[in-house]
């Protein structure tokens, strides 16, 4: 069985896949103009230049039921978490220093996949009975694909794929397990024994992020979101700050580690200490797997959440996508890989979270590591928090209509909502087979991306159109063409 999943997580990251998004990436930078990179300043101004500013709220005319600012915390909560910490410290134990190069190259092409998936899920978003936005891949696979490309009924063979490969990570999920394991290395916690019976100290915390993670998305979207804009600031500026200490402790070795990662990508790594070596095409595909697990570019899920959001143009919020990915990969992600390489730990055979607990443990001794195990349980909460929202993003479109049977559903759904996360934990505890969770991770992750890429290949031109007016209102290039619709719903007729 191992050697099967294994086979087929060489398969889903080969040639294939890496080729549809290499692809697909390139066409939508060279039709878009190298958007991506030529505006990149209006890109930071209308998203991080608005974040303290008023740009947070709604504006008159604005529908939606999130603000930008509440819809890129939600968005960024779910992308920034255990995959930054140890999903770049397997990938560095994996595929070596090279494979953070591979990172970067692959999130530059993801900043203009995810605007196109995000300028999409708003443009087809749809609103649901109680006046919610919801929208994302299955929206514009129906309407896109169904109504607009006359597909009918065949719209729904890729929708249920994509949604079964997103209902996937509900049940094959680490991060519970990542953090479970910072926190009890740091704090040393002893095993419980309570009559004939031991708890770990990893799943005793495993147990206490359950109860949390419950307790956060108790609320619904709303909630989450209110709660995550307070939240994700905070987290994020603490675990740069740190990063940045890691950094400056090792400054001298910095710019090494900068060769490393750059003649290491082109050449592949030697086998060090504990680390077996790795050829190049295994680095690239190591390094292409975490970037999109880290920053979901192309994975279809921010898109559930930014639909959500009150936005002037869907390109507008497209935006934000572009600077989730820049934010996650390039500086979060980068962080995290410094501090694995500068720290030496890579070479030693651990990954994941003890991987990246050894490391800041490296530059500040039991601080680091308790600083860490902080960060992680606020990251564990936000990941859980933010997938929750995709997850009821799919399942509002699988029931469109409020009735008993939706309702059983998403009682169903909450009341299981944080349980797989605590089983895999006690699992892979009794089992130290914690490799296993990250090919199954991969997987997950293949499958869904594998169907948005390629749908939103098939809807190009509709971003293309709105990216045109987009541009023309308010950039000054172009002109606007008269009657363009800026929401499907403006002058949707469809029964639906």
């Amino acid at each position: 069985m191992i050697e099967f999943l294994l086979w087929l997580d060489g398969v889903l990251w080969g040639l294939p896949l890496i080729v549809l998004m290499v692809a697909t990436g390139l066409y939508f930078t060279i039709r878009s103009g190298f958007f991506q990179f030529r505006h990149f300043g209006w890109m930071m101004k209308r998203t991080a230049g608005q974040m303290f500013g008023s740009g947070n709220e709604a504006k008159q005319g604005e529908n939606g039921m999130l603000t930008a600012f509440e819809a890129i915390s939600t968005a960024i909560g779910g992308t920034v978490g255990f995959g930054n910490i140890a999903g770049v410290a397997t990938a560095v134990a994996a595929g070596g220093p090279g494979a953070v190069l591979w990172m970067w190259l692959t999130a530059c092409l993801g900043m203009i996949l995810k605007q196109v998936e995000v300028t999409l899920g708003c443009y087809y978003r749809r609103k649901n009975d109680k006046g919610e936005y919801y929208g994302g891949p299955t929206y514009y696979m129906e309407r896109g694909l169904g109504t607009e490309r006359k597909w009918g009924k065949l719209w729904l063979i890729p929708a249920i794929i994509f949604g079964a490969g997103i209902f996937s990570t509900f049940f094959v999920t680490s991060s519970n397990l990542t953090a479970a394991q910072v926190v009890s290395g740091a704090f040393r916690l002893p095993d419980l024994k309570l009559g004939g019976i031991t708890i770990e100290g990893v799943i005793l915390v495993g147990i206490l992020l359950c109860i949390l993670t419950y307790v956060i998305t108790s609320g619904g979207t709303k909630r989450i979101a209110s709660i995550f804009s307070k939240l994700v600031p905070f987290m994020s500026v603490l675990y740069i700050l740190m990063g940045i200490g890691m950094i400056l402790v090792k400054l001298p070795e910095v710019p090494g580690a900068f060769a490393s990662i750059f003649t290491n990508a082109f050449t592949g790594t030697a086998a060090i200490g504990g680390f077996a070596g790795c050829a190049v095409s295994e680095m690239i595909r190591v390094g292409m797997a975490r970037s999109v697990y880290s920053n979901e570019a192309g994975w279809g899920t921010s898109p559930m959440i930014h639909a959500s959001a009150h936005t002037r143009h869907p390109v507008e919020q497209g935006l934000w996508g572009s600077f989730e990915v820049f934010f996650d990969t390039i500086i979060i992600c980068t962080i995290t890989a410094l501090s694995v390489i500068l720290s030496g730990k890579w070479t030693d055979g651990s990954n994941g979270g003890t991987l990246a607990l050894n490391a800041f443990a490296s530059g500040f001794g039991t601080a680091g590591s308790i600083l860490l195990a902080v960060i992680m349980v606020i990251f564990t909460v936000t990941t859980s928090g933010g997938w929750f929202t995709y997850y009821l993003a799919i399942l509002e479109h699988l029931y469109k209509k409020e009735g008993p049977l939706k309702d059983l559903v998403m009682k169903v759904f909450y009341a299981v909502r944080a349980l797989p996360g605590l089983l895999w934990t006690i699992y892979l505890v009794k089992t130290d087979n914690q490799g296993f969770i990250w090919t199954l991770v991969d997987i997950t992750s293949a499958i869904p991306t594998f169907i948005n890429v390629a749908v939103i290949l098939l809807l190009s031109s509709q971003y293309l159109k709105l990216l045109k007016d987009y541009k023309a209102r308010y950039l000054g290039i172009g002109k606007t063409e008269k009657g363009t619709r800026l929401f499907y719903e403006d002058g949707a007729k469809e029964s639906e």
